[in-house]
């Protein structure tokens, strides 16, 4: 099992999710972060600097099974890319084990 964590930009969420649910990715979590990027500190709108070093983005988890890996990390980068810097990142990582709290089931019986 793989666990596939995504720092995204919030504008690309809602075709990420609906994404992820056409291939059958149908649990993960996300919630809302700041981050610092590679973009360019400052815009001047009207005379006024703006900061634009602290991006908000949607960072999402989901665990899928090995055989599920290459289909989830190609749906999250065809939904979420712009072409445009500050598109975000995917890292991926081993989960040794999961389990269902409600069943017990565990491994990959737990996520799908």
């Amino acid at each position: 099992m793989k666990k596939i964590e995504a720092v995204i930009r919030k504008s690309k969420f809602d075709e990420v999710k609906e994404a992820l649910h056409k291939i059958e990715v149908n649990f993960f979590t996300y919630w809302d972060v700041t981050g610092v990027g590679n973009e360019k500190e400052g815009h001047v709108y009207r005379g006024i600097t703006y900061s634009t070093t602290d991006i908000q983005r949607r960072y999402i988890s989901v665990v899928v099974s090995d055989l599920f890996l290459e289909k989830t990390i190609d749906t999250i980068l065809e939904a979420a890319s712009t072409g445009i810097v500050g598109d975000g990142k995917i890292f991926v990582s081993d989960i040794q084990e999961t389990y269902r709290i409600r069943t017990k089931e565990k491994g990959t019986d737990a996520i799908s």
